[in-house]
């Protein structure tokens, strides 16, 4: 039995995570912040919508070095 695949594809798998729990985390915190302080929201929203571009970049940065690193 022979395995084949590309390890560039489990690597973004991997790679994903991190962006996943940052995302998480941020919009927690957001949660969080305007639970305790609801005039605040328009600050925390910006904030928040900033560090969710921040992260999703991570992630796209990820599936473009899998398909650079694919191979093929």
């Amino acid at each position: 039995m022979e395995i084949t695949g590309d390890l560039a594809i489990l690597g973004y798998g991997l790679s994903a995570i991190g962006p996943g729990v940052g995302i998480g985390l941020i919009f927690a915190a957001y949660v969080s912040g305007v639970a305790r302080q609801p005039e605040t929201r328009g600050v925390l929203q910006t904030i928040a919508i900033l560090g969710f571009v921040l992260c999703e970049q991570l992630a796209i940065f990820g599936i473009a070095l899998a398909f650079v690193f694919s191979g093929n």
